[in-house]
């Protein structure tokens, strides 16, 4: 069986500025991509950018310069997201690539050959904002007589040339895959809308344009342009080179696929695109994962409301990792959240200075004031500093089990169990007394509790690398030492402490 894993991040779209969601979803991959290195997968991580479209080429004419221009500065703008917010991606795809236009143009040919697309004439609804076709009963009737997408989009009536995907073939081959694999989309409520959607019965779908010019030509018909989805959609295949006829190590990622999205991208990516997969022949995805909107303070995100969240702005005034385990810890993967300064505050303050920060702070500046630095040796392990071992245990093998599910926030609040345990077995057995009267048990608890801070700091390196890190550094061990595999196996005594510094900083309501 092949170690390969592979995720992806939606490619985000170039026409607006990075906000939480961006942030949201990059780090949720992000972290499910470094649990599964710890884990002794070999990991690819890919994100990007979507930069094709009529919403493009419009932003482009607006500001009076190339659509290849926008996107250029644009894109750039998203690739600095990833080094703010440490992601460990490996591949950055642009959709103006030429690796991906060969993909997508790979797959238009499969279709057409297959007689999977055909020319006709559309007619309906269109929305430029989200690039979508959709059906008047899939939209918001206004008091004034007009329609509005669920997320509050305009939509216009279009009528012009296009070649049409036969999705309404693959209604019952879609809801089989669906059946027979009851994970391909997670969580199950988005699975269910899935299933109900299909039922109700899937049109053809418009998968060319030739009213705009920005995108890639279709290679039956320079007049038209794909339709955004099916250009968009193959970004994941063309990052590990799987649309074409050679052969290449990067391929077999593909036998084991992992899409995070959006839950108001779900429909493309878990009725669209394995319809085109299956359309063309080829493998599909092994899950597709939609998690929820966050709102802002219980309002719902907006620019007319003025309360986008700046990813970058939260950053630069509470810390990175702070960021991250908040967004990770305080909402389910899958469901909506709720973004809050003061609950982050207080997340901050208690989980992360408290708990943590504490913890390291007392136990390692002991000894390193007491102890010239130096890691004591355990000299016995009782049934409490045995506990602490099964904690350890089992809390491998539960994460194993919550991460096959994605509930990182439970995988979290077990990782905080463990910490309150160390913290508990380091309060009780009061080492600051001991020092005086019992030397030995006074290095034994020192040895003991370092030895659980070095598995917490593996356990905490796919939610907060920057801070895992810098543990791992002052107790005298190296990032490419550490997997759950070896965690039992990586020896620290001896080991000569660097500088011991504060994990974090309370912060003022």
């Amino acid at each position: 069986m092949s170690n390969k894993f592979y995720i992806t991040t939606p490619i985000y779209y170039v026409n607006d500025r990075p906000h939480i969601g961006h942030a949201y979803t990059s780090v949720a991959t992000d972290f499910i991509a470094r649990y599964m290195g710890l884990n002794g997968y070999d990991v690819r991580f890919q994100t990007g950018t979507d930069e094709h479209g009529l919403k493009i080429q419009k932003a482009a004419e607006a500001n009076g310069i190339e659509p290849l221009q926008l996107c250029d500065k644009n894109s750039q703008i998203f690739r600095d997201l990833t080094k703010s917010l440490n992601l460990s991606n490996d591949d950055f795809i642009r959709t103006t690539e030429q690796r991906h236009i060969s993909g997508a143009s790979y797959l238009w040919k499969r279709l057409y050959e297959r007689n999977q697309i055909y020319l006709g004439e559309y007619t309906g609804w269109y929305s430029i904002n989200d690039e979508t076709f959709y059906n008047e009963k899939d939209l918001l009737k206004q008091d004034d007589g007009s329609f509005k997408t669920l997320t509050g989009g305009p939509v216009e009536w279009i009528t012009e040339e296009s070649y049409f995907f036969k999705l309404s073939e693959w209604s019952d081959k879609l809801l089989n895959l669906y059946k027979n694999n009851p994970n391909f989309i997670s969580p199950r409520s988005k699975r269910n809308e899935v299933i109900k959607f299909v039922e109700s019965g899937l049109n053809d779908l418009s998968v060319s344009r030739t009213s705009f010019k920005w995108g890639i030509k279709t290679p039956n018909n320079s007049a038209h342009i794909m339709y955004v989805w099916l250009d968009a959609l193959t970004c994941y295949t063309n990052g590990v080179d799987y649309l074409n006829d050679s052969k290449n190590d990067l391929r077999e990622f593909w036998g084991n696929v992992v899409h995070i999205v959006g839950k108001d991208i779900l429909r493309h990516h878990a009725v669209y695109w394995p319809a085109f997969l299956l359309a063309a022949d080829l493998d599909l995805p092994t899950k597709i994962f939609a998690h929820g909107w966050w709102t802002n303070e219980g309002k719902k995100i907006s620019k007319s409301l003025g309360n986008v969240i700046d990813p970058i702005e939260i950053i630069n005034k509470y810390g990175l990792d702070q960021f991250r385990y908040f967004l990770l810890r305080e909402v389910p993967f899958g469901n909506d959240g709720d973004f809050s300064k003061n609950t982050l505050i207080n997340r901050i303050n208690s989980d992360l200075v408290n708990d943590l920060g504490n913890l390291c702070q007392r136990s390692l500046t002991m000894i390193e004031k007491k102890l010239g630095s130096i890691v004591p040796k355990i000299i016995n392990k009782g049934n409490k500093e045995k506990a602490l071992d099964q904690s350890i245990d089992e809390l491998l093998v539960k994460s194993n089990e919550i991460i096959n599910e994605f509930k990182i926030h439970i995988y979290i609040k077990h990782v905080w169990d463990h910490i309150g345990k160390v913290n508990k077995y380091f309060n009780d057995h009061k080492p600051w007394e001991l020092e005086k009267n019992d030397k030995d048990k006074f290095l034994n608890v020192l040895a003991i509790t370092t030895e659980q801070i070095k598995n917490i700091a593996i356990f905490i390196y796919p939610i907060m690398p920057q801070k895992s890190e810098k543990i791992l550094n002052t107790i005298g061990i190296k990032k490419s030492q550490i997997s759950f595999k070896e965690i039992n196996n990586i020896n620290i005594e001896g080991n000569k402490l660097s500088a011991v510094n504060h994990l974090f900083n309370r912060i003022k309501l």
